[in-house]
């Protein structure tokens, strides 16, 4: 669970870490392509870091079930 929990917080990290490189490379205004693929890979990792932190959350939820039924 706790893997889970670092997992997504670095996947946000990764994620806004790349939307920064596009907007620096946006307003830069040399390779607007680049700038979409960095955007494209910040979007990704956004994504990536929800499904982990939804799995965490999915996860502590089953074990607080499976604790609450052991009583």
């Amino acid at each position: 669970m706790k893997n889970l929990k670092v997992s997504s917080t670095m996947f946000f990290i990764a994620a806004v870490l790349f939307n920064l490189a596009a907007v620096i490379t946006f307003f830069s205004g040399n390779h607007n392509s680049t700038a979409v693929i960095w955007l494209c890979l910040g979007s990704t990792f956004l994504c990536l870091g929800t499904v982990y932190s939804k799995k965490s959350t999915e996860n502590k939820n089953t074990e607080n079930d499976t604790e609450s039924r052991e009583d």
